[in-house]
Parts: structure tokens; sequence; C-alpha cells
């Protein structure tokens, strides 16, 4: 049983994580907000003077500003479909006895291991080129005409190459909670004259709500600041076509070298991030208590 005296000393011991996790976040975000009051270029150093909101008012008046958060619903939500749907299917599958279990779980889940980086240019230079891709080289021995996957489905192919990256992690969650379901609430469903769908919705479904909860809600957090597939990819385009929040602060700070108006559209991007995560809570959070 833990005493006062213990409990202090493990408040002790574990307040200098916490101090250095805070000032991680803390600096950089105070930086940040500071920054976007002031009319800073990097093509014009040491002239900073205070600009007020008027960094906020030309970042949200600028014309990709709607097409990105557009893109970034679609691309979180097709994402969240995907992975959820997708690892709801793998974890069935993967919860049956089948020769080499342990091998195909480990294929499965590998994906998630690979850097993004890699990931968006393995699947742009081997698999989704036109010319010397593997898509492109079986549609035309098959008599087809090949696809120009990020010109012709931009989008599309984006959350195809992000959801092929995550689809591992929420099958790895729904696998590890189907697998803590009670088995004989099954048999017992079964011997009742119960079929595999009815079975699958009425009892695996609901078992598998929160874990379903937890995908969703970690998911979305990273989802939200999706870059590295588009820079490697399509650099947003064509035109703004795949441009997400994420992708139009780097343009505004690093390409336009505003650094003002990318710290603005970043306190902007905070501010949404957690108008979404209050939202997720409260639609889907009751799951966690329940």
């Amino acid at each position: 049983m833990s005493t006062k005296a213990s409990r202090s000393a493990a408040r002790m011991m574990i307040s200098p994580a916490v101090l250095l996790l805070l000032g991680w976040m803390l600096i950089p975000l105070c930086m940040t907000v500071y920054f976007s009051f002031l009319r800073y270029n990097l093509l014009q150093p040491g002239t900073t003077p205070f600009a007020g909101w008027e960094n906020y008012y030309w970042f949200v008046t600028d014309p990709s500003f709607k097409a990105a958060i557009t893109n970034t619903l679609a691309m979180v939500g097709g994402i969240l479909c995907v992975t959820t749907i997708g690892g709801i299917g793998f974890a069935l599958l993967l919860d049956k006895p089948m020769f080499a279990t342990g091998f195909i779980r480990i294929m499965v889940i590998a994906p998630f291991f690979v850097m993004p980086t890699v990931s968006a240019l393995v699947w742009k230079n081997m698999f989704m080129n036109p010319v010397n891709g593997i898509f492109g080289n079986l549609a035309t021995s098959l008599g087809f005409q090949p696809i120009d996957f990020f010109g012709q489905y931009p989008l599309a192919s984006i959350i195809f190459i992000v959801s092929w990256m995550w689809l591992p992690f929420a099958t790895l969650i729904l696998l590890t909670a189907l697998q803590s379901l009670d088995q004989e609430q099954l048999e017992a469903a079964e011997m009742d004259g119960a079929g595999w769908g009815s079975r699958f919705w009425f009892i695996m479904l609901p078992h598998l709500a929160r874990a379903i909860t937890v995908v969703i809600l970690i998911q979305t957090i990273f989802l939200l600041s999706i870059f590295a597939e588009i820079l490697v990819t399509t650099n947003g385009g064509p035109g703004t076509a795949t441009t997400n929040l994420t992708y139009l602060i780097y343009v505004s700070s690093l390409l336009q070298f505003d650094v003002g108006m990318g710290s603005a559209g970043g306190v902007i991007a905070i501010i949404l991030a957690n108008i979404v995560a209050i939202f997720l809570m409260r639609m889907i959070g009751k799951n966690l208590d329940a």
C-alpha cells in the first residue's frame, strides 16, 4: 500500500520528465503565438514590426485555405473509414486459426513500422508510376490504358497510401479486443441458431465499440497533420487538390518565407484540432466510460 511519503517520492522522481515535456511543448507553442503577431519574413531579416491580427486575416482569406480545410477533413474521414472497416475485417480474419498464423500477423502489422517518406516513395515510384510502375505495366499487359494515379485521383491516392500505413495499427488494436471476447457467448448464440451475421452485429461489434473509439481518437490526432506523403508524392497538387492545412502552413512558412503568416496558420491548426478532438470526445468518447 502506498504511503504519503512514497507518493511524494514518486512525484519528485517523475517531475523532471514532466517539466521537460511541458517545456518541449510550451516553448514552441509560445514562440509560434509570438511570431504569429509579427510581420516576420525570412527575406527581410531583422525587420519584424508588430502586425496584430493581420497574419490571421491573410491566412484565412487565402484562396487555398478553404480547399485545405476540405482536403484535411476528407483525408481524415476517408482514412478512418478505410482503416476502421478494414481493421475489423483483418481482425476477424486473423482471429481464425490458420497455417503460419504468427508470420501472417507480423506481415500484416509490418507496414506500420515503415517511415512515411519511404512508404510514399515506394508507392509513387514502384507501384503507381504510370510508365514504370507495377500497376501501369499490369494494365498495359491486360490491354488497358495505365492510370496516372497522382494526376487523375490525387486525393484518393494519398488516402490509400496513408491508409495502408495505419491499417496495421487498427488491426492490432481490434484484434486484441476481439481475442478478449468470451467465446462462450458466441457458442451459446450459435447453439440458439444465430447466424454469423447476427453474432457479429449483436455480440462482436458491441464488444469492439471501445477499441474502435480508441482507434478513431488516436488516428485522428495524427491524421490531422499528414505532411510527408503529400510532399513526396504530389506537392499539394494538382493545384490545391491535395493541399491540407499542414501543407499550406509549410508553403506559407518555407516556400513563401512568411513565418508570421505560417505561425498564424499553426495557431489556427491547433485551435481546429482541439475543436475536432472535443467533438470526437463528446460524440464517441462516452464508449470509453462504458
